[in-house]
Order: structure tokens, then sequence, then C-alpha cells
């Protein structure tokens, strides 16, 4: 036998093995303690989900399950982490796939492509985004914030610089001519914090993790960003009735793993987590506080995500950000 043969034989055994070895961990999986990296500080919408399903999602896979927040770069830091990780399941990312999607316009210098390093798993709950001022602010719908702004230095906090939240102040700006000076933050509970406090006036952001401060009176709500009225706070209009038609923007929290996790290792974690997300306790908890759950098929979230990634690029051009 030639060294050429002996090579592409052995390289063929090298693959064998390791197809093998792929199969019997995937029969196997859970094994092992599972961890969720939510890529934000706590107490934001995906940590929220994260630490609901935990306990319900370790039940059925029989394994601990626990979450860690690793925060940084608008989620980027934790999403490389799980990018890089080992594709065996036992590290999941949960976090805005809408705001992931973001990520390759925003940034320059992204360290992973969400296109290729990461797959769904499945989408688990969308929770539009609520336009809401500080109470000191003299107005009550669009119209008014829009006239006020015109004639008032407003601070609009945002997530962070490129974030959805971000540029989904940026459509409504655009769109309704309404003018304020965007101060970006480390995560959604620092901007809520600081708009409840009047260092910022204006602020866009996830119903679940903002509605508790609309519903204490610390923030007042003008809109929300859903294409119909939410039962929950079915008083309060949508922006777009208010003069911005077609508007909607929101969070979308949902699963992934890194790229060349066994695909049937991937079907084990899509029911698992269907079956959490959707425990009576979890979706009322989450209706109560403005959530709805939504589940797709991998295939289904991979779509979504392609089709997030184009539809924020452009409104990123338009607004020319980047960053390093």
């Amino acid at each position: 036998m030639t060294i050429l043969r002996r090579s592409a034989v052995l390289a063929g055994f090298a693959l064998l093995a390791t197809a093998s070895a792929f199969a019997q961990n995937a029969a196997e999986w859970p094994s092992k303690t599972v961890r969720i990296i939510v890529p934000y500080p706590p107490g934001g919408s995906s940590d929220i989900i994260a630490r609901s399903i935990s306990q319900v999602l370790s039940e059925s896979l029989k394994q601990s399950v626990i979450v860690e927040n690793k925060a940084g770069a608008n989620g980027n830091l934790g999403a490389d982490l799980v990018a890089k990780a080992e594709p065996d399941g036992y590290t999941l990312l949960l976090c805005d796939v809408g705001a992931l999607a973001i990520s390759p316009s925003v940034y320059t210098k992204l360290s992973f492509d969400p296109s290729k390093d990461l797959r769904g798993v499945t989408m688990l709950a969308y929770s539009p985004h609520l336009l809401v001022v500080h109470p000191s602010v003299p107005v009550n719908n669009l119209k008014e914030l829009v006239a006020y702004s015109k004639k008032n230095d407003l601070n609009f906090a945002v997530t962070a610089t490129g974030s959805a939240p971000h540029l989904a102040g940026l459509a409504l700006e655009r769109a309704s001519g309404a003018r304020w000076q965007y101060i970006p933050y480390k995560g959604g509970v620092t901007a809520i914090q600081d708009t409840v406090a009047g260092q910022t006036q204006v602020l866009m952001n996830g119903m679940l993790a903002t509605l508790p401060q609309v519903q204490n009176g610390k923030l007042k709500v003008l809109g929300v960003s859903k294409s119909t009225r939410m039962p929950l706070i079915g008083d309060v209009p949508t922006i777009a009735e208010q003069g911005i038609p077609g508007y909607e923007s929101g969070t979308w929290q949902g699963v992934l793993v890194p790229r060349g996790t066994p695909e049937a290792v991937v079907q084990k974690l899509n029911k698992a987590l269907i079956t959490a997300i959707r425990a009576p306790e979890i979706r009322s908890r989450l209706a109560g506080q403005g959530a709805e759950v939504v589940t797709m098929t991998p295939a289904e979230q991979d779509q979504f995500f392609t089709k997030e990634r184009a539809r924020w690029a452009s409104v990123v051009t338009a607004a020319k950000i980047k960053l390093d």
C-alpha cells in the first residue's frame, strides 16, 4: 500500500471514528450539566425567560441546567463564547435573536459569524417594544411627544449602540420627525433604571422587562410596537395606529447552539425547550408580563434569522452605524 493510499485510509477511519463518537454522544445526551448562556446582564428579557424555564428544563432533561450571564459588546461576547464552544449540546445561547442578526451589520470586527457559527434550536417568546417616557414629560401620545421633542432637549435611552431598541428608535425618529439624543447603556436594566430616575426621558425597550415599571407608575407608556394592540394593555394604541403605518419591532428570545451540534441533539433540545416554555405556569407568567410564547423548528428559526439580518442591514446602512 502506498503512503498516499495509507494516509487516505487512515483519514477515512478517523472520520468514521468521529462520526461514531458524535452518534454515541447524541444517543447519550444529556449526561451532564447543561449551561444556558445569556449574553446580557441579569434582569433583562432574555435573563427572565432563561431563569423561568431552567427548572422545568432540568426536570425534563433529568440533568442540572444552569444560567450564566456573560454580558458585553451588546451580547456579542456571550454569543462568541457559545459559537466557539464544543458542539455537543451542553452550551446553549439564549438571546434576542433579532439583536444577534443586527450585529454583523454594525460591527466591523465581529469575531464570529452568527449565520455560519451558530444554528437555531427554537424561538421561545416575543415581546414587543414599549415606547415609554418619564412621568415628568408632559405628553400622552406619540404626536405630542414628537411636538415636544422639537422644542425641548430629550435623552433617549438605548440598551446599546446598534441594538434592536436603538434601531427601533432611529426608525421611529425618521418616520415621525421626532428629535432626541441617544444615550447608550450596557443593557436594558440600566437603561430602564436611568429613565425611571429621570436621567433619560424616553425609552424603547422590550415589554417583558419594561411593563412592571409602567404598572407601578414609574414610567408612562405612549405606544406599543406591534401590528395589533396587546390585550394586557388594550387601552394603549400601537405606534402604527398613531401615524406610523407598518411600524413593528420587538425582542425575539430564542436558543441557538454551535454549528456542528448533532442533529439528534438539536431535535431533543427543540422538544425539551418547547415543552418547558409551554408549561402552563410559565406561559401564564410570561403572558402576565406581556410576552407571547412563540416556538419554531430549527429550520424556521434559521430562516427567521436570515430575514432579520437582511431587514436590519438596510436600517444600519441608512443610519451609518459602524462599531469596531
